[in-house]
């Protein structure tokens, strides 16, 4: 675990009244292995074929287009929305139930933990830290995965591309679509910001140098940003992005114990 010498005196944290957690989810609270919350209804063997293979083909198409930080971001930005809005098209034009999304949130072959990352969000909890999620993803598959683990607690909340069901089928989405180039962009609901009024330090989780944008430095105390990498090959610039940089096979074992005292503070 690479750790910035500023972190290294600051830790561990011995109050938490003034933070909240700032998270992605795919890949960051799950394992880099598990599948994105978009791709896991392809893997789970309760669709069709045909739904299958239009999805993989936008896919094809516009994950190039995501991914291209020399075509102009305004651009990619238009495309991604458009990519996220035709597969929820998708979703609408197969008639998906909300049954076969609650199944394929269950299956832990597609999706998992990192390890210690459900005692991090359990120990959160027990610290009364807000844990706000942004997700790129489907946030009825993050709600569903949590609550399937027992860690859906109520100082959880999570602001994501929501589908909406009618009469058990998928019909529309609930709000403004979330994706990975506009997270500097979502506006959190009021409720959440009454949640973290007064709190001005941040602890930020993230498996993308994009995942920054979730957070505006300039307005908090401190942030804390955490990222999770996948490939060795990206280390330098997650080196360059992150206070901490967590490699594989470490997790959140590793992190709760340089960043969480052993016992909650009386």
């Amino acid at each position: 675990m690479q750790i910035k010498d500023k972190v290294k005196a600051q830790m561990p944290i011995e109050d938490f009244s003034s933070y909240f957690v700032v998270a992605d989810f795919d890949k960051t609270i799950t394992t880099g292995s598990s599948k994105t919350s978009w791709s896991i209804l392809a893997d789970s063997n309760l669709v069709p074929e045909e739904y299958v293979q239009e999805r993989n083909a936008y896919y094809d198409t516009y994950r190039p287009i995501e991914a291209n930080e020399n075509l102009d971001l305004e651009f990619r930005k238009a495309k991604v929305k458009e990519w996220f809005r035709l597969h929820i098209e998708l979703f609408i034009k197969y008639k998906l139930s909300e049954e076969v999304f609650e199944k394929a949130a269950s299956d832990l072959r597609i999706m998992e933990f990192r390890k210690g990352a459900k005692e991090f969000l359990d120990r959160m909890h027990e610290e009364g830290v807000p844990v706000i999620i942004i997700s790129a993803g489907i946030g009825n598959f993050i709600e569903t995965f949590l609550k399937k683990n027992g860690c859906f607690h109520d100082n959880i909340f999570i602001s994501s591309n929501k589908i909406i069901f009618e009469n058990g089928v998928a019909s529309r989405i609930g709000a403004n679509i979330v994706h990975s180039l506009n997270k500097n962009e979502v506006s959190l609901p009021e409720e959440i910001k009454a949640k973290i009024a007064g709190r001005s330090d941040v602890i930020l989780l993230g498996d993308q140098p994009s995942d920054l944008l979730m957070v505006d430095e300039t307005a908090h105390r401190m942030v804390l940003k955490i990222g999770f990498l996948t490939d060795p090959v990206n280390l330098e610039s997650y080196e360059r992005a992150f206070d901490v940089v967590v490699e594989e096979p470490e997790d959140y074992t590793d992190l709760n114990q340089m960043l969480i005292r052993k016992e909650k503070r009386k």
